[in-house]
């Protein structure tokens, strides 16, 4: 049997808006899209193997989603620099361990496990 390939699905409300925060504030890159009539419905971001689908197509889902983002150790705390520079909000969290939170326009959530409070914020919510 072949490797199985994933992507998920992230649901939002505006593919403009988010490609905007998760290219421009996430450092993904657009890998593709799909605008027949000018304005994308469906689109995909990537950041070092991390393949992300971006969908308006299920009004009813936007922000309903939860992505678990493990980094190497090294690699924390320069994403965590990169995230504070871009202005991106990330609240502290706990899900067995401390975790990087970080939500999209639409409300979708990454959660990015930290090792540490300097990475993570201080305070566990």
């Amino acid at each position: 049997m072949g490797r199985w390939y994933s992507r998920p699905v992230l649901f939002v409300s505006d593919v403009e808006r988010a490609l905007s925060f998760y290219v421009g504030q996430l450092g993904f890159a657009k890998a593709w899209g799909e605008n027949p009539d000018g304005k994308p419905f469906v689109a995909q971001v990537d950041r070092s193997g991390c393949e992300l689908i971006l969908s308006s197509q299920r009004p009813e889902k936007n922000g309903t989603a939860l992505i678990f983002l493990s980094l190497d150790p090294p690699d924390v705390a320069a994403v965590r620099a990169e995230l504070d520079q871009a202005g991106v909000a990330v609240k502290s969290g706990w899900w067995g361990y401390p975790l990087m939170i970080v939500e999209d326009p639409d409300g979708n959530e990454l959660y990015i496990p930290c090792n540490d409070e300097r990475t993570h914020g201080g305070e566990l919510a």
